[in-house]
C-alpha cells in the first residue's frame, strides 16, 4: 500500500469516526466513505460501544417544512451553505463543521436540538437533488428551507408568522416547572 493510499484511508477512517461520534447511521457512513461495511460496523462498535441501529433513513422532504424542524433545518443549512460558498470548504468538512456549529448554537440558546446528524445529512442530499431550496422571508429577510420550485415572492417564515399552536408545549413546561417550584417552596416552608 502506497503512502498516498494509506493517508487517504486514514482520512476516511477519521471521517467515519467523526460522523459516528456525531450520531451518524451506518447508511450515512457507507455513502460518505469508501470503507467496507464490515469495517464500518467494527468502527461503530469501537466508538459507540454497540452495534449500529437498523432501520430506514428519513425519506420525506415534508418533515423539514414543519414549523420547528424548519427553523432548525434552516439554521443548519444556512451555516453549511456559508461554509461551502464563502469559505470554499469541501462538502464533508463543511457538513461536519456546520453540524458542530448548529449544535453549539442550540446549546447557547438553551434549546433542544431538533436536527439529528442523519436528518441534517438527508437535508443536504435533498438540496443536492433539487428537492428543497432556500427562500427569503419577505418580513425578516432570513432564508428558510422550502420545497423546491415553490412560488416564494410573498414567502413569510414560521418565525414571523408562527402557526397557532407553535410554542405551546414550551409554555406549558415552563408553567408546570414554576408550579412545581412553588409547590416545593411551600413544602419546604411548611
Amino acid at each position: 500500500m502506497s503512502q498516498k493510499s494509506l493517508v487517504a484511508e486514514m482520512q476516511q477512517v477519521q471521517l467515519a469516526i467523526e460522523l459516528i461520534e456525531l450520531g451518524a447511521r451506518l447508511q450515512v457512513l457507507e455513502t460518505e466513505t469508501d470503507l467496507s461495511r464490515a469495517r464500518l460496523i467494527r468502527l461503530f462498535k469501537e466508538v459507540r460501544g454497540m452495534s449500529p441501529p437498523k432501520g430506514m433513513l428519513p425519506f420525506s422532504t415534508d418533515w423539514f417544512i414543519t414549523w420547528l424542524p424548519n427553523v432548525h433545518a434552516s439554521l443548519f443549512y444556512n451555516i453549511y451553505e456559508r461554509l461551502r460558498v464563502e469559505q470554499d470548504c469541501d462538502r464533508m468538512p463543511a457538513f461536519v463543521t456546520a453540524y458542530r456549529l448548529y449544535g453549539e448554537q442550540v446549546r447557547i440558546d438553551d434549546v433542544e436540538p431538533v436536527l439529528g446528524l442523519t436528518r441534517a445529512w438527508t437535508l443536504v442530499r435533498f438540496f443536492e437533488s433539487d428537492q428543497l431550496q432556500l427562500s427569503s422571508c419577505t418580513q425578516c429577510g432570513g432564508r428558510y428551507v422550502v420545497h423546491a420550485h415553490s412560488p416564494d415572492h410573498d414567502y413569510v417564515c414560521g418565525i414571523c408568522m408562527p402557526p397557532s399552536r407553535a410554542g405551546k408545549t414550551r409554555k406549558r413546561r415552563e408553567r408546570e416547572a414554576a408550579q412545581a417550584a412553588s409547590a416545593s417552596r411551600s413544602v419546604a416552608s411548611g
